[in-house]
């Protein structure tokens, strides 16, 4: 009995981890490396650089950025003026941000 029921905790907890990110992302990490690699350019989801292209919900979607895929790839190789992240952040932190950047876009960077 008491190997059935090991057995069926094991299954059970192995069905579910299939359900689990295995990295999900930490948006306050984000915040963190947001405000110190991303802010000079991109304060409150702006773009001091080219103000249409800002982080804003409207401008993410105009431009197919609105998607954790879009962000991360231009964060790491960066296009542009926007530069590459690849060498100085993980994949890790660079998911981390992206899911930051969509968190605050939907939240209108309030």
């Amino acid at each position: 009995m008491k190997k059935l029921v090991t057995l069926v905790l094991v299954t059970f907890l192995l069905s579910i981890s299939t359900f689990i990110p295995a990295s999900a992302a930490d948006t306050v990490n984000g915040e963190q490396i947001f405000s110190v690699h991303c802010a000079g350019c991109h304060i409150n989801g702006s773009n001091i650089i080219r103000r249409g292209k800002n982080l804003k919900k409207q401008a993410l979607k105009k431009y197919g950025m609105d998607s954790i895929e879009a962000v991360t790839s231009i964060v790491t190789n960066g296009k542009n003026n926007m530069s590459a992240y690849k060498e100085r952040l993980s994949e890790q932190q660079i998911k981390d941000v992206a899911a930051y950047v969509l968190e605050q876009a939907e939240k209108d960077w309030r």
